[in-house]
């Protein structure tokens, strides 16, 4: 069973196969539509051998078809049928939910990207669900306007830094995780992480997009549970 992986952003997609260990990827940004994404991706891909596909997608999924058009991308998006483009078996995901799965280590994880936006999801006991928190209100705007990459850049780190630990706070407490993953590109800027908190990694999206195939991973439940325990305990 070989897979190919496409990890689908605003400024590049990112591919990988079964049995590859390096990466490829194109640029992407506001005028790329799924079609062409499509093509591009095929002469990427040239060598690797592959019967199956899995997509990260920027946005709301439903029965493996985007059910909105992304922010950072051209149009034509939603709605498009993908496997029938590939003529292949293919599961498209929120991106944010596919490197969720590739994070997850059992239990109850909360997941939250942080990138462009703010990207969500939660898994419990192997299952899935993506989540739109990123523009539930919080303060004057939204969660995404305080911890996005234009947060960022108009708060500066310390105050931005501030509001992921508040933000965080808030969603620990309403969501009662056991486990919670800061991944996307702006996780590592972090100087400190909040309490029950662990990194993420990029990588954990093309893992993420094997076990969309393979099946949920083995929960390693007993670990995880001593692990949150203890950091509960210290806080």
């Amino acid at each position: 069973m070989n897979i190919l992986v496409i990890d689908v952003g605003g400024t590049h997609v990112k591919i990988l196969a079964s049995g590859e260990k390096v990466k490829r990827e194109i640029d992407s940004g506001p005028t790329m539509t799924a079609r062409q994404m499509i093509s591009q991706v095929k002469e990427l891909a040239n060598g690797w051998k592959y019967d199956l596909v899995s997509i990260g997608y920027p946005g709301p999924v439903v029965h493996d078809r985007p059910m909105a058009e992304p922010h950072n991308l051209g149009k034509g998006w939603m709605g498009f049928n993908f496997a029938a483009a590939f003529k292949l078996p293919t599961k498209v995901i929120n991106d944010a939910a596919m490197q969720a799965l590739g994070s997850y280590q059992g239990g109850k994880m909360l997941f939250l990207g942080l990138g462009t936006g703010l990207g969500s999801a939660m898994i419990v006991d192997g299952i899935v669900q993506p989540m739109e928190l990123a523009h539930l209100p919080y303060k004057k705007r939204t969660y995404e306007d305080y911890v996005g990459a234009r947060a960022l850049e108009e708060f500066g780190g310390k105050a931005w830094r501030k509001h992921i630990e508040d933000i965080v706070e808030i969603l620990v407490a309403a969501l009662q995780p056991e486990d919670v993953v800061l991944g996307g590109g702006n996780a590592r800027k972090l100087k400190k992480l909040p309490p029950l908190c662990r990194l993420g990694d990029n990588a954990n999206a093309f893992k993420g997009g094997f076990r969309l195939w393979e099946g949920p991973p083995q929960a390693k439940s007993s670990c995880l549970h001593k692990q949150t325990a203890q950091a509960a305990t210290a806080h």
